[in-house]
């Protein structure tokens, strides 16, 4: 039932609007990192979605995804697994293309459920690291180097 890496890579290249719901404005939080790297790295219009917080790095952040400027195609889900369905509700609701479930978050029956209501959805993958990973920003850490060689670094003794 998961995309296979090119429906992925497919999913990424058709995507303009992202929400990030359950966006954090905490730098530790993984949701802080995604959001970091989908405003400085890619072509995205990203917005944040959280009940608790006014503003992340500079941009504002709407309390739902009904609230939202205008339909995002994908949704990237950062919630307790207890959340998802209220989560998928609203996706469905606003009529967006995908339902992405970050890693750790993973539910077959929900995933059924969001097909048959006509998204594509890609569970247990970080949208940060697809994206490097098919975009050439991957690097051992997950960061982008900006270094590109085939010399191997020596080893340290």
């Amino acid at each position: 039932m998961s995309p296979t890496a090119g429906e992925r890579q497919d999913i990424l290249d058709r995507t303009r609007t992202v929400a990030v719901v359950g966006a954090s404005d905490n730098p530790s939080r993984a949701s802080y990192f995604v959001a970091t790297y989908l405003l400085s790295t890619t072509p995205y219009e990203v917005w944040f979605v959280n009940p608790r917080v006014d503003e992340i790095l500079g941009r504002p952040v709407y309390p739902s995804l009904a609230e939202l400027p205008g339909v995002p195609d994908l949704v990237d889900v950062f919630r307790k697994p207890a959340d998802l369905p209220g989560v998928l509700d609203e996706t469905i609701a606003v009529g967006a293309k995908t339902f992405w479930l970050q890693l750790g978050l993973s539910d077959d029956a929900l995933a059924a459920r969001a097909s048959d209501a006509g998204l594509e959805v890609v569970m247990d993958r970080c949208l940060k690291i697809e994206h490097a990973r098919f975009h050439g920003g991957l690097h051992l850490a997950g960061f982008d180097t900006g270094v590109i060689t085939s010399r191997r670094r020596p080893l340290r003794r």
